[in-house]
C-alpha cells in the first residue's frame, strides 16, 4: 500500500470514528452547549418584568367571541433553549416565536371558551434546566417562581370577583402547582372562586397536595386539580426515567426528587383519578394547532386515543398521522409537543366544571 493510500484510509477511518462519536454522544454534546458554565449563585439574572406593562404578557385578558365568564391564568412551558442564561430574558425573539406559534394555540387554546386568558412572560428556567438534576438547574427553575407569583398578584388584583381557572404546561404547570399551595390554598376567598387547576405534562406528588385544593376524583367536582404526565403505551423505559428524574416542591419551596412517592394522574378524558382503561371512543379530540392565529378554533380528531392512569402516569395510544409527529431540531423535540392530544377533552372538562361552579353560585 502506498503512503498516499495509507493516508487516505487513515483519514477515512478518523472521519468514520468522529461521525460515530457524534452520533452516539450527540445529545451530550448539544446539552453541553446549553450549559451557562457559571454557578447559579454568581449568576446575574435578566431584568425582572413589570406586570403593569402589557409587554410583560403574551396574552392579557384575551377574549374570543364565545368566551365564558371565567378568568384564566395560564403559565407556558419552556420555550427558551439556554446557552448564556440560566433563566430566559423577557422578550427573547426565538422563545417568543415558539410561545406564539406552538404553545399558546395548542395549550392555552382549550381554555378560550371558558373566559378571558392571561399568560405572563417570565424569566423561565431554560431548556437546559430540564435536562439535568444539578442544584444550579433546580435553583434556576425555582427562581422562575417569583415572576409567576408577581404576575398572579397583579392579575388577581384586577379581578376581585368571578370564577378563576389556573393552568400550566410542563415548567409552567410546576410553577402553578406552587402557586396553588402558596396563594390559593391559604386564601378562602380565592378557593371559593376556583373552578379547577390544570397541570399538563407535570409530575405531581399525590401525597403533597393541599387538602384545601385536592385532586379531582370526578368531573362533578370543582376547586380541584387535574394533573397528568403522559407516556405512550409500551414506552416503559421512558416512564421509569420520567419518574426517576421528576422534581417536586417540598414544604420549603425547594425542588426535590420524587424518590418513589406516588405521582398524581387525573385522566383528562374522564376528569377522574380512576385507573380503569378508557376506550378511544370516549376521547373528545386531538389537534395540531401549531401556527394558528389566536382565537381560531382548530379542527379536532375525536375517538383516536385510548388512555389509562397507571403507575402515576397517563398511558396513551399514539395517533398514527403526520400531524402528530415530532418536528424540529434536537432542542425543539425536548419541549412541549407541537400538538395537543387532549385539546377537546380539556375544553370539555373546563366547560363542565365552570357550568357546575356557576350553577352552585346561582342556586
Amino acid at each position: 500500500m502506498s503512503l498516499r493510500q495509507w493516508a487516505g484510509w487513515t483519514g477515512l477511518t478518523v472521519v468514520l470514528l468522529l461521525a460515530t462519536a457524534v452520533a452516539v454522544w450527540r445529545g451530550d454534546i448539544l446539552r453541553a452547549g446549553l450549559d451557562p458554565q457559571v454557578p447559579f449563585q454568581t449568576y446575574a439574572p435578566p431584568p425582572a418584568p413589570d406586570y403593569n406593562n402589557p409587554t410583560a404578557w403574551a396574552l392579557r385578558d384575551a377574549r374570543g367571541p364565545d368566551s365564558g365568564p371565567a378568568s384564566v391564568f395560564f403559565v407556558h412551558s419552556t420555550t427558551y433553549d439556554g446557552g448564556r442564561e440560566w433563566n430566559g430574558p423577557i422578550g427573547d425573539p426565538d422563545a417568543d416565536a415558539w410561545l406564539k406559534r406552538v404553545v399558546l394555540p395548542n395549550y392555552a387554546g382549550p381554555f378560550a371558551r371558558a373566559g378571558d386568558i392571561s399568560a405572563p412572560r417570565y424569566r423561565q428556567g431554560s431548556l437546559y434546566t430540564r435536562l439535568t438534576l444539578r442544584d444550579d438547574a433546580r435553583e434556576a427553575r425555582a427562581f422562575a417562581w417569583r415572576d409567576v407569583a408577581a404576575a398572579f398578584d397583579a392579575w388577581i388584583a384586577r379581578r376581585p370577583a368571578g370564577p378563576i381557572v389556573l393552568a400550566g404546561v410542563e415548567q409552567g404547570g410546576e410553577l402553578v402547582e406552587r402557586l396553588v399551595r402558596e396563594r390559593v390554598a391559604v386564601d378562602p376567598a380565592l378557593r371559593a372562586r376556583l373552578v379547577a387547576v390544570y397541570l399538563t405534562d407535570v409530575v405531581v406528588a399525590a401525597d403533597g397536595l393541599s387538602p384545601q385544593v385536592p385532586a379531582c376524583v370526578g368531573r362533578d367536582q370543582i376547586g380541584c386539580i387535574v394533573a397528568w404526565s403522559p407516556v405512550s403505551e409500551g414506552n416503559d423505559g421512558a416512564g421509569q426515567r420520567r419518574l426517576r428524574r421528576a422534581l417536586v416542591w417540598d414544604e420549603r419551596g425547594r425542588l426535590v426528587e420524587l424518590n418513589g412517592r406516588p405521582a398524581l394522574c387525573v385522566n383528562p378524558v374522564t376528569g377522574s383519578t380512576d385507573t380503569a382503561a378508557v376506550a378511544a371512543r370516549q376521547h373528545r379530540g386531538a389537534t395540531n394547532a401549531t401556527g394558528l392565529e389566536w382565537g381560531a378554533r382548530p379542527a379536532l380528531m375525536a375517538r383516536e386515543v385510548a388512555t389509562q392512569c397507571r403507575g402515576g402516569l397517563l398511558r396513551y395510544t399514539e395517533v398514527k398521522t403526520e400531524s402528530f409527529r415530532e418536528t424540529g431540531g434536537w432542542a425543539d423535540r425536548r419541549k412541549s409537543r407541537p400538538y395537543n392530544l387532549f385539546y377537546g377533552d380539556i375544553e370539555a372538562d373546563v366547560q363542565a366544571r365552570l357550568a357546575l361552579w356557576t350553577g352552585r353560585r346561582s342556586s
